[in-house]
């Protein structure tokens, strides 16, 4: 039993929880991005390999909570 005047919260179960959501993008928009981050240069400068194929990067500015 709790304490008088401790408020218990009680834990979210994971399927409460919010789940982010990211958008996968390809090298072309990496390219153009207003606001590069390491992941997004790193796939852009593999892609431009010849040869080079890719199915795409998880881009954090594309963020969403489900």
């Amino acid at each position: 039993m709790a304490p008088k005047g401790k408020v218990v919260k009680k834990k979210k179960s994971p399927s409460d929880r919010k789940q982010a959501v990211l958008k996968l993008v390809l090298s072309d928009t990496c390219a153009v991005c207003k606001t590069p981050c390491a992941r997004g240069m790193r796939y852009y400068e593999g892609m431009k390999q010849p040869g080079a194929m890719g199915k795409g990067v998880p881009c954090i500015l594309t963020r969403t909570y489900v």
